[in-house]
Order: C-alpha cells, then structure tokens, then sequence
C-alpha cells in the first residue's frame, strides 16, 4: 500500500476547491492506513512461515544477506557463502516488522 496526503498544488483545480480537508484529519487518516498496511503487510508473510522460497540476494548489510522474494517480500539471511546477485532457495523461519527472517 503507497499512503500519501494530498497537499493542494498551485493552478490545479483541486486546490481551488472550497472544502479541503484538515491537516489533523489527513494525518489521523494517513496513521490509521499505515497500521492497516503493516497488519495486512505481517498477515500475507506470515502465509510464508516454513514454507521455501526463492529469494535475490541484493546485498550484505549488517551481517545479513538482504533481498526480495519474486512477489517483493523483504527477506534477510543468515549464511556464510557469498550469496550477493544470486538467487537462492531458503527457509522462512520468522517474520519481522517489515521482512522475513530466512535460512538456507
């Protein structure tokens, strides 16, 4: 889910619009959606727990192999090879905020 206010644009008909809505109201609105996208967001990794999945690896940071799944799961791994540019197969042992904690 992309969650963005709308802030009224110089010569666009939508800014020249009488009824606007409050700042407070846009920004209580925009926090209820991202708790709804980061509970929808945990829900859908979950269906993966135990499950394999192919994953690009993109990059080591912070000890961890970071990459995507082919539906754009945020996936980190533990491994001791060089898995950087390379597709491979692991295990999703838990999921986190905002990625999955895979193994090989």
């Amino acid at each position: 889910m992309h969650i963005f206010k709308y802030s009224p644009r110089k010569g666009t008909k939508a800014a020249q619009m009488k009824k606007q809505v409050d700042g407070k109201i846009k920004e209580e609105r925009s926090q209820k959606l991202i708790v709804l996208s980061d509970q929808n967001e945990k829900e859908y990794n979950e269906k993966y727990l135990r499950k394999e999945v192919e994953v690009l690896c993109e990059e080591k940071k912070d000890g961890f192999y970071q990459g995507h799944t082919k539906n754009y799961i945020r996936v980190k791994i533990k491994a001791k090879e060089e898995l950087e540019n390379k597709i491979v197969k692991v295990q999703v042992m838990k999921v986190e905020k905002d990625h999955i904690l895979a193994e090989m």
